[in-house]
């Protein structure tokens, strides 16, 4: 016994497989595609992915200075500051998504079964 383990498919399981699992046995067949990657298409993908992220982090800083704001912690001065910088940081992401031509809705990214991320 030589220690391989060799196996014999005959088409007609090879169908049979490839039609439960909902695909079309010929395009198995076939030699994968390759992609062609535009560096323009790279940038902004890079871009909105980034931008979701910084997106998602002022949202949750936005909801953590609420939070503190209604249980007291903050002073008037305290308060005003956070919220400057709060609408800076707003402003300057709407800014670096006009720059790479990206709406709201882009960095709200569907994340499957999770849903929406924004």
């Amino acid at each position: 016994m030589s220690g391989k383990l060799e196996a014999v498919v005959a088409s007609n399981d090879l169908d049979r497989f490839c039609r439960a699992m909902g695909t079309d046995p010929l395009a198995a067949a076939q030699p994968a595609r390759r992609f062609n990657i535009d560096p323009e298409q790279v940038r902004n993908g890079l871009a909105q992915l980034v931008l979701a992220l910084i997106k998602l982090l002022h949202e949750l800083l936005e909801r953590q200075a609420i939070a503190r704001m209604d249980a007291g912690s903050l002073s008037h001065e305290e308060i005003e500051r956070l919220g400057t910088t709060l609408m800076r940081q707003s402003e300057q992401l709407d800014r670096l998504r006009d720059v790479f031509g990206l709406c709201d809705d882009d960095l709200n990214l569907d994340l499957g079964p999770l849903g929406r991320l924004l």
